[in-house]
């Protein structure tokens, strides 16, 4: 019993540190300047909504969150296709030197960002691609590739084998096999991987920074901090924290409605190991 409680006060904890900080920094975005300096924990004495419209408008990030949204999702159409046939190969068809092949997409995973930039600049140049949306969402694609094989890998040694030989039974080539059996089976982990990309992609911001320059390209991130330089001189730390808001938004509701999945794909981990 005092165990019982003891897990739950400390689980209480952690969602509060979790939620609090972000209560703050929504009843915040609807504060005028002076009002969050004068009373920073008090509730807004009137909503002022026009925040965001000069978040979204006057700082442009209406453009770079419609070019975060074109960008991760256009990532993900090719990364996850992509990975899933990499890591069903891996899982399936091993070969000579695929263990070694495998741990250098693993040693991807532990390899700095910051250490491939300026290669990354000078390829992107050679190829016409630097300060372009395609560039940036080719690099997020190869960025990306390591942790999507590394869960899907994981995913599709778990399936029973039998049910490739009873599509073989069938009639089914190699090619129908994956993706009319062993790619619907695998749904809970390329939710997840779809997951954890798409959030890693909305707030990537060292890549985006040296690659784009250009402000029709920006993504999100590299908006807010473009937005923190102009509205801290301005002093309007409202509009500010309404981009945050902005910021936070598609994350937090990607995981509210995916929730289950998430839940489900945890709960079958643990159950496996």
């Amino acid at each position: 019993m005092m165990r019982r409680v003891a897990v739950s006060i400390a689980l209480l904890a952690i969602a509060a540190v979790v939620v609090i900080p972000m209560l703050w920094v929504l009843l915040t975005s609807l504060k005028s300047g002076p009002e969050i300096f004068q009373s920073p924990w008090g509730l807004p004495s009137q909503p002022k909504w026009s925040n965001y419209g000069a978040a979204w408008r006057d700082a442009g990030i209406g453009q770079f969150f419609g070019n975060s949204v074109l960008i991760t999702l256009a990532t993900l159409v090719v990364l996850i296709p992509i990975g899933a046939m990499a890591a069903y190969v891996f899982a399936r068809f091993p070969f000579r030197g695929s263990q070694s092949l495998f741990g250098l997409f693993m040693g991807g995973m532990m390899f700095p960002n910051f250490l491939v930039v300026v290669p990354l600049f000078f390829l992107l140049k050679s190829m016409h691609l630097l300060d372009t949306k395609m560039g940036l969402i080719a690099v997020y694609i190869a960025y990306s590739l390591s942790f999507t094989i590394f869960v899907l890998t994981g995913f599709f040694q778990a399936l029973p084998k039998e049910l490739e030989e009873a599509a073989s039974l069938d009639g089914c080539s190699q090619s129908g096999t994956f993706w009319r059996v062993m790619m619907p089976l695998a749904r809970p982990g390329i939710v997840v991987v779809g997951i954890f990309n798409a959030m890693g992609l909305w707030n990537e911001y060292g890549l985006a920074l040296v690659l784009v320059s250009k402000e029709e390209n920006r993504t999100l991130p590299l908006g807010i901090a473009n937005l923190m330089m102009t509205k801290n001189y301005e002093g309007d730390w409202g509009a500010l924290f309404a981009g945050l808001v902005i910021v936070m938004a598609p994350v937090l509701l990607m995981y509210w409605v995916f929730r289950d999945k998430i839940h489900e794909t945890m709960l079958a981990g643990a159950l496996k190991g």
